[in-house]
């Protein structure tokens, strides 16, 4: 029973840091493009560094 009068405290703590935590979130606007992260990942981009054809090791050993 006494522990109960030490965890009780703890958990309400708990729960108010995880509030304020959800709460600062939404403030900061965590939330508002939650689509955006699966269209990258459907619709990639080639980078322009993507597309060059790599040199050979050997080609630019001898380059050096």
């Amino acid at each position: 029973m006494a522990s109960l009068y030490l965890l009780i405290p703890i958990a309400i703590v708990f729960v108010c840091i995880a509030v304020g935590i959800f709460l600062w979130a939404v403030r900061s606007e965590q939330f508002e493009d939650l689509e955006r992260q699966g269209y990258d990942i459907l619709f990639d981009e080639d980078d322009s560094e993507q597309s060059k054809p790599r040199a050979n090791k050997k080609e630019s050993e001898n380059m050096s």
